[in-house]
């Protein structure tokens, strides 16, 4: 009973009036399955538009001047920025879809939420062979304003007692502004903002993309096919009922499953080795984290650790927990099909390496482990930003592969900018661009966390 339920698209638990029984089997009652097939029988209605009483609030509108798919950070912060910058409150119409529904628990009408910053700074250690790179990174930072120093390692040993400088050339440290905060705590206000901006935050799976086209012939003799969306199907969720939405601009926020939809709008979809056959390459990749509690470990001041060897940790709260992790190598890269926890990956790849630079860790106990996923750009493990060159209107923010919460804001306005005035204007972002996979041009950046 409970499968057939589900198979017609029924909600179990709830009373479905529409369902009657006729020799063990099931049929559908016409007023209770009316949205299902609405949109069918109208076309074949001559002459008058459908009498019936049907509810579509629950749809999202059939025109948006720009759908952003996905609504997570990048995608919101998008989304703020075009709202910020329209030239009159409700010039633009910004619709965001979202799949996941977790991410919709927000309440709108809450107080202003605490981002609950740790100001207690980033504490990046290099090697000998990486202490160059470390040391021209702090260069660039600080002529654009960040207060970075550098410290030796002796100096490193007498500012922080408990850490164990063997391996250790060369250290960076923010002094000012800097250290973590609430990623949940910014997703919710950030999604109240924009709704109180006027955007449209709606739950479904985008499914299709309406296009036209057009051949042409690049200045290298390259003959290419251009594309413009004009319509985006939504899927809603639990349920077989979808909703067109024509629009003018899409952005592709979709995070670890940006290239999937890069792949509906015909994206990568050519000859190998042209820009017609060029893909996005950004896919999940599953990442692990983990929360232990050690009343031995350092003290308040601790700032945030990201070692030589990849492993990161920071304090938790006030009552000695600390939280952790890092990324696996390529061949232990695990099965991204499902958030299963690998208890032994802490065990074998991170613990060693806490104990090693911090010892007081050895006496360190598990709390709890959960894992997300990153939308992993496999070029160079860096952002796709601003307009796709053949689907004319698709915008990428995504494949930041676990810096997103860091880069959203700039990136959001950087996108917004790009599709409002045509061009990068407060930051150049161009090194970005889609161009420089099928150019085989990466922006790779190092000792970063």
């Amino acid at each position: 009973m409970f499968r057939r339920v589900l198979r017609l698209g029924l909600t179990p638990g709830r009373p479905n009036r529409g369902l009657r029984t006729r020799r063990g089997g099931f049929i559908l009652d016409w007023d209770a399955k009316v949205s299902d097939f609405k949109k069918k029988i109208e076309c074949m209605l001559p002459g008058k538009q459908w009498g019936m009483p049907y509810d579509t609030s629950y749809l999202p509108p059939k025109q948006s001047d720009v759908v952003i798919i996905g609504g997570g950070i990048l995608g919101l912060s998008v989304a703020f920025w075009l709202k910020k910058m329209e030239s009159s409150r409700g010039a633009i119409r910004v619709l965001v879809v979202e799949q996941d529904h977790t991410e919709y628990l927000a309440v709108v009408d809450a107080p202003l939420v605490d981002l609950q910053f740790n100001p207690s700074g980033c504490l990046l250690l290099a090697s000998e062979k990486n202490a160059a790179t470390l040391e021209s990174n702090v260069k660039m930072q600080r002529q654009e304003g960040a207060k970075v120093c550098l410290i030796s390692p002796e100096q490193l040993q007498n500012k922080f007692p408990w850490i164990n400088i063997e391996g250790v050339a060369l250290a960076s440290y923010g002094m000012e502004d800097e250290g973590w905060f609430d990623a949940w705590s910014l997703f919710q206000g950030l999604r109240r903002k924009v709704q109180s901006m006027g955007v449209l935050l709606y739950q479904g799976e985008v499914t299709r993309f309406i296009t036209s086209s057009r051949q042409m012939e690049t200045t290298s003799g390259e003959q290419v096919v251009l594309r413009r969306i004009h319509e985006v199907q939504v899927k809603m969720n639990n349920s077989l009922e979808y909703q067109p939405v024509e629009c003018a601009v899409v952005i592709n926020a979709a995070g670890a499953w940006s290239g999937q939809v890069a792949e509906l709008a015909g994206i990568g979809k050519g000859l190998p080795g042209t820009l017609q056959g060029t893909k996005l390459p950004v896919e999940p990749r599953k990442r692990y984290v983990h929360l232990w509690h050690c009343p031995q470990g350092p003290g308040l001041e601790t700032p945030l650790v990201a070692d030589i060897n990849g492993v990161y940790f920071r304090r938790e709260g006030l009552g000695s927990n600390y939280l952790g992790g890092c990324s696996p190598t390529e061949e232990e890269e695990p099965d991204p099909t499902n958030l299963e926890v690998d208890h032994d990956f802490f065990q074998n790849k991170v613990w060693p390496h806490l104990v090693q630079r911090v010892p007081s860790f050895k006496t360190l106990k598990v709390q709890s482990n959960w894992a997300g996923y990153y939308d992993y750009n496999t070029f160079d493990q860096n952002g796709v930003v601003g307009p796709h060159p053949l689907v004319v209107n698709m915008y990428f923010a995504t494949g930041f592969s676990g810096h997103g919460l860091q880069h959203a804001p700039g990136i959001g306005r950087a996108v917004a900018e790009m599709v409002l005035e045509g061009q990068f204007k407060t930051i150049d972002m161009s090194p970005f661009l889609f161009n420089r996979f099928y150019l085989g041009e990466k922006l790779q950046e190092y000792n970063i966390l």
